[in-house]
């Protein structure tokens, strides 16, 4: 992790998702992009192109002021800064930002303001998670000192989740943290037996090249199981690998990322399969 990109909407989440990042530049050396899209709509510019050009440029300064003023945060002192405004509308750009500044991590907030700078409220967040080629950490409160000793990773154990483990056992090494495995066994079309989730483990273990424990979680549904399990170890981070798919943000079993990300209260981090 020698860049992260976090995305900026000036809103009160979006400052707890800079400040973990900055924990986070000083323990790897790297470098933040602080990114603010201005999303300037014709439709709310005047339709003199004259005075368009003018709101355009009135709002990219009030950006870069407010953009200047966070880069001088004390803890964000000593650590190398970019600063970026583009005046982007679609949340799935900020993957063009991604790839043309080369970055390891985005770091965001889950909610933003109301009104005219609305950014990451609700399914935008899922927009970015859903589209993003590379890990997104999602935070949803103040984190003063970001440590991690205790992660869930969990997944449906199939083969195609072995690199995504690999990533999360890497960035758990990175923090000294706990990683623990967990399956969550829910009832209806999506339920295993013994024998099933024996010849799954079984199957998992074999492409990680590992045999480690995995706990099976029985509960409702998955995201409530992933919360649970990960409130009874009292985990500090939640890793998650998605598809990505189209529609709505689909992670392992069907459509629970958008829940996932609006009420896990623990941060979470999503790993592209």
């Amino acid at each position: 992790m020698k860049h992260l990109l976090v995305p900026i909407d000036f809103s009160e989440c979006a400052e707890y998702a800079l400040e973990v990042a900055a924990q986070l530049a000083k323990r790897h050396d790297a470098t933040i992009t602080i990114f603010h899209m201005i999303g300037v709509s014709e439709s709310i510019l005047s339709k003199s192109e004259l005075q368009e050009q003018e709101e355009a440029k009135y709002y990219m300064k009030l950006a870069r002021e407010k953009i200047k003023m966070l880069a001088d945060k004390p803890y964000l002192k000593g650590i190398n800064l970019k600063l970026l405004l583009q005046n982007y509308k679609i949340f799935e750009e900020i993957n063009l930002v991604a790839e043309e500044q080369k970055i390891d991590l985005i770091v965001m907030g889950s909610h933003g303001r109301s009104g005219f700078s609305t950014f990451f409220v609700g399914s935008n967040t899922e927009k970015v998670v859903r589209s993003s080629q590379i890990p997104v950490l999602v935070v949803k409160k103040r984190h003063p000192n970001f440590t991690l000793d205790i992660i869930v990773f969990a997944c449906n154990l199939k083969p195609e989740n072995s690199l995504a483990y690999q990533k999360a056992k890497a960035f758990a090494n990175t923090f000294g943290a706990k990683l623990y495995l967990v399956y969550i066994n829910t009832m209806g079309v999506n339920f295993l037996s013994d024998i099933e989730v024996e010849a799954r483990t079984e199957q998992f273990l074999g492409a990680i090249g590992e045999k480690l424990p995995i706990k099976i979680y029985n509960d409702y549904s998955v995201e409530d199981g992933i919360f649970n399990y990960a409130k009874t170890l009292m985990a500090d981070l939640v890793i998650i690998p998605t598809h990505g798919r189209k529609g709505i943000a689909h992670f392992f079993w069907g459509s629970i990322g958008e829940k996932m990300a609006n009420t896990i209260k623990m941060p979470l981090m999503t790993l592209k399969i």
